[in-house]
């Protein structure tokens, strides 16, 4: 739903929830300054009995006068391009990851065996026909050569990207954190932006799908916020790191051995995740190097 509201004096108002940027971009190439609003922060007015794109117009708009709109950040169009390079990287990522455990899956039930990525990748035709039969031996090559075709797209992706931006200082401080490379701190940097937009470092943790969605009273739990609120890559970013974090940082490790002992996995996972989602809004914010002691202290 789009919702412009014209104002002389403060420009232009935009309610989006979805595909905005043709409409943001064509008001800031006619020289309009834009708003855009934060749909999800919008409360709505309780005075009125029904509402429609005329009243909610006046609404954003008088919120506006106010000074009391919630605001969503605009995207630089010029890094925009870049960023979502680097998002179809993570898409390629995925599908990838799927060929693989499907493989895996098939060579499981048929076989009886495990086998790693890594030894599925050194497989040659001799040793799939030797493994299946002549239909098995068919889809097998079939995800090999897609698993190629992808790690071959993935990195295309990366030299492109690579080519055209150079980490930030703040931003290039977050590879001295175990298990950021370059790439995710591209990935980090590109969907930040400007740090400076988080004012708290809780903010920062709940774009980035860092900490539960839920409303508390009394240590009860009394429902729930909506979980789609936030950046779905940088979450993704930062359970990549963790997981990473893991296997290279023993003080990480320990950390994560400790909260699966509690609960599981996946929670450990995702707590390691905020630690260090955490820390990097800090080593971005002040420009400060990583410092491990602190972070498991």
């Amino acid at each position: 739903m789009l919702e412009p509201f014209k104002n002389s004096m403060d420009g232009v108002v935009v309610e989006s929830t979805y595909n905005w940027y043709w409409l943001v971009d064509g008001l800031q190439k006619h020289g309009y300054q834009v708003h855009l609003a934060n749909p999800s922060a919008v409360k709505q007015y309780e005075g009125l009995k029904y509402t429609d794109d005329r009243w909610d117009s006046f609404w954003l708009a008088h919120m506006k006068r106010l000074n009391i709109l919630p605001e969503g950040y605009i995207y630089p169009k010029k890094q925009r391009s870049v960023r979502d390079l680097l998002r179809r990287r993570v898409l390629f990522v995925h599908q990838r990851t799927s060929q693989i455990l499907s493989l895996q899956s098939m060579i499981t039930r048929n076989l009886g065996t495990r086998i790693s990525a890594g030894a599925m990748k050194k497989l040659t035709d001799e040793d799939i026909d030797r493994m299946f039969e002549v239909n098995q031996a068919f889809m097998a090559r079939n995800h090999l050569s897609t698993i190629d075709f992808l790690h071959k797209t993935i990195l295309n992706i990366e030299k492109q990207v690579l080519a055209q931006v150079r980490l930030k200082k703040e931003f290039s401080l977050l590879q001295t954190i175990p298990g950021i490379g370059k790439i995710l701190a591209l990935t980090i940097m590109l969907e930040v932006g400007d740090i400076s937009r988080f004012k708290k470092v809780g903010h920062f943790s709940s774009y980035c799908r860092c900490v539960k969605s839920e409303k508390t009273s009394n240590k009860k739990k009394k429902g729930e916020n909506n979980k789609k609120n936030g950046n779905k890559f940088l979450s993704w970013a930062y359970v990549e790191a963790a997981n990473f974090a893991r296997r290279y940082s023993q003080k990480a490790r320990r950390f994560f051995q400790r909260k699966k002992a509690k609960r599981n996995g996946i929670v450990a996972t995702k707590a390691l995740s905020n630690k260090l989602c955490r820390a990097s809004y800090y080593i971005m914010r002040d420009q400060t190097q990583y410092d491990e002691d602190r972070l498991f202290c």
